[in-house]
């Protein structure tokens, strides 16, 4: 018996014990697929008013209609 192991037993193939994913792992996946696509949905969303709103703010400067604002601040806290 000092001969090599792996002579006595031929190799397993490959995926042979590898079952299915069970049904905990079933269920993260769906879950994770929803999650991404809310957080895609929304992410397309915040892309497409960011570009709506940088287009408003280019043509209301283009305009000429982009007056500072000169409203004074109200001088933060009184001392006492």
């Amino acid at each position: 018996m000092t001969g090599d192991r792996s002579m006595r037993h031929p190799a397993i193939p490959q995926g042979v014990l590898k079952s299915g994913p069970t049904a905990v792992e079933k269920k993260q996946d769906t879950t994770t697929k929803a999650a991404r696509l809310i957080i895609d949905g929304e992410v397309a969303a915040r892309k497409r008013k960011t570009e709506r709103l940088r287009l408003a703010r280019l043509a209301k400067e283009a305009t000429g209609d982009a007056a500072p604002s000169t409203a004074k601040g109200t001088g933060g806290r009184k001392q006492a």
